[in-house]
């Protein structure tokens, strides 16, 4: 299961909003109309060591190329390298590169520190009041123009077609198949006309300097800081996944018409579930209140407001969303360096924590080392004498917005002594070779307390065969329940050809009920869904998944439509899982000497996620 994209693009780059914040993208034609064929004037910004760069100093190109960049952006960090390839091959025929910055939120400074992280030589200036920008007609990052010896617009897009988002959701191919920017150079330079005038890139909004002068009464101090502090900060701070902080108003005024986007297209906070099955505890959604607030800030020109209206500052536990750990567990002993881009295969460590007796474990935390590149964490439990498989199919793990596991008062996993934990880590390289030690922390409970066992386990199908091209094929499996069953969570997985996913309850009188819908899967994104109250699945009870892939073309994420998918451990090819954790509503550990029933039963199910 290897990806090569951040899991945080999902975040920062998504299809959606067009109103006041965003770039319509049914208007792709039209607005490719007032760029292609556009001679763009002579223009003079300083880079960010302060030295002046015109247009004009560059009439002995035979073309000049000019591309959109950010600093905080995944996919210009995915970028930035091939950038600086494309400048050097570029200039070998007479082609000079620039980039060109206009970020509002963007300074200087860092700049100057991107440009160094990524040992990019090519100049990089900076737009204060996004006039060039404006100019163009450039809309996000990373986006490119090329201009001929006239500097008429002759190709606007994509650097590349392996990076980008579609329908939302963020894609990286196992490797390019088209280098758009450079054919258009070739084509250029051999006097051809270019075959692809304009490819449609996707990436961050262009952090705009507000063009409204600020007004009303909603304001960043009084309403905005409050909705971004209780939805967005656990993640978008310092030292945590998300790939650029919001805790400032010069941090987010940048990303105002950024995070209109997301929050509109429902992509952040990220939560897949349709609302008309079900009621989870752990749902994150915006209300349609807190999303009008923000558009209405937006549209008023972002306005400051009194830093008196400020909330109080939220305190977060620094590298625990648990309290202190009982023991933290190591996935190795020596951290795994991960190259600056291409394909990973998963990496898995087996850790003998050293358990000489039984275990209860009340609350359990998988953390990354290093954000920027962990995708997601797997600790499976393997009890002794399991073999290989999930052991006893209990699962603690890490993904983007996914919360720690903690258990309700008197629920906790058991862990027999002689357990091991197996880390399975996948890893998205981010631009720059990077480094990582991830870990786990636990937090036991006193045995004495513990009343209920929490059990993992999961219904899948193993045996499907997905054909050529097909948009929309249906998977199903189902497990029976031989006695009365609490549902406490669900996770649905697939991999890049996911689309949908379902779980049924279905009772014994053969009635069914949806208990959760994900009508949009988005791999980027590992989430467990946990009902407001415990599901009471009836002895006789079936739980029935259902799964949709789409392996055809239109499908972004999709390495190869022309190929028949079976099921595998990695990317590109899939799987189909419905994780579940369960409570026996009949088990009373205080009467039965506090030691669960336990026993290793044989392993159908793989050991990958």
């Amino acid at each position: 299961m290897q990806r090569t994209l951040v899991h945080s693009l999902a975040l920062a780059a998504v299809a959606g909003f067009a109103a006041a914040c965003a770039h319509s993208t049914t208007a792709l034609g039209n607005e490719a109309a007032l760029r292609v064929g556009k001679q763009i004037p002579n223009f003079t910004l300083r880079d960010f060591r302060g030295k002046e760069h015109s247009l004009a100093d560059y009439a002995d190109a035979k073309a000049v190329a000019v591309v959109f960049l950010g600093t905080d952006c995944p996919l210009v960090k995915l970028y930035a390298p091939r950038v600086e390839e494309l400048a050097e091959e570029f200039a070998a025929r007479g082609v000079k590169l620039i980039a060109i910055n206009s970020n509002r939120q963007d300074t200087p400074t860092e700049i100057a520190g991107f440009a160094t992280r990524n040992h990019l030589t090519f100049p990089i200036l900076k737009d204060p009041d996004n006039g060039v920008a404006d100019l163009f007609g450039a809309i996000r990052t990373p986006e490119a123009f090329l201009l001929d010896s006239k500097r008429v617009v002759r190709y606007w897009g994509r650097i590349d077609d392996q990076y980008g988002v579609g329908d939302g959701s963020g894609y990286a191919k196992p490797k390019i198949h088209r280098r758009d920017l450079a054919e258009a150079v070739n084509e250029l330079l051999d006097g051809k006309e270019i075959s692809q005038p304009v490819i449609e890139a996707t990436g961050c909004l262009i952090g705009r300097t507000q063009k409204v002068t600020p007004h009303g009464d909603v304001t960043y101090s009084k309403q905005v800081a409050r909705i971004l502090q209780n939805r967005c900060l656990e993640c978008h701070r310092t030292g945590e996944v998300a790939p650029f902080p919001l805790t400032n108003y010069e941090e987010v005024v940048g990303w105002a018409d950024m995070i209109c986007e997301v929050i509109d297209d429902g992509r952040m906070p990220p939560w897949f579930a349709d609302p008309k099955y079900g009621k989870f505890k752990n749902d994150c959604r915006m209300s349609a209140e807190e999303k009008e607030t923000i558009h209405t800030w937006v549209k008023n020109g972002c306005p400051e407001g009194d830093a008196k209206d400020l909330p109080s500052e939220k305190v977060f536990v620094d590298g625990w969303k648990i309290p202190t750990p009982d023991q933290i567990i190591y996935m190795a002993d020596e951290p795994f360096t991960v190259p600056a881009e291409g394909v990973v295969q998963y990496q898995f460590y087996e850790v003998d924590p050293g358990f000489k007796e039984d275990k209860w474990v009340k609350m359990a935390e998988a953390r990354p080392g290093n954000p920027a590149v962990v995708h997601h964490i797997i600790a499976f439990i393997r009890p002794p004498g399991s073999g290989g498989g999930f052991g006893g199919g209990t699962q603690i793990g890490y993904a983007p917005g996914m919360p720690p596991r903690v258990f309700e008062p008197g629920q906790a996993i058991f862990i027999p002594a002689g357990s091991k934990f197996v880390f399975q880590m996948h890893y998205t390289p981010n631009g720059t070779e990077q480094q990582d030690r991830s870990y786990l922390g636990l937090v036991f409970a006193d045995p004495k307390t513990v009343t209920k066992t929490v059990r993992g386990d999961a219904t899948g199908n193993v045996s499907f065969r997905i054909p050529p091209g097909d948009g929309n094929y249906k998977v199903t499996s189902k497990k029976r329940f031989s006695k009365d069953t609490l549902l406490v969570s669900m996770l649905p997985h697939m991999h890049v050809r996911g689309k949908s996913f379902r779980f049924e309850l279905e009772y014994p009188d053969g009635k069914r009920e949806i208990i959760l819908d994900v009508p949009k899967y988005d791999f980027n994104w590992q989430l467990w869904y946990n009902p407001v109250e415990p599901i009471l699945m009836p002895k006789g009870s079936r739980l029935h998944c259902t799964a949709y892939f789409d392996n055809s073309e239109d499908n972004p994420n999709n390495p190869d439509p022309t190929k028949e998918i079976t099921w595998g451990e990695q990317t590109w090819e899939e799987m189909m899982f419905g994780f579940f954790s369960t409570i026996d509503p009949n088990e009373d550990l205080a009467k039965a000497g506090g030691k669960p029933e336990f026993k290793v039963e044989d392993e159908k199910l793989p050991v990958a996620f």
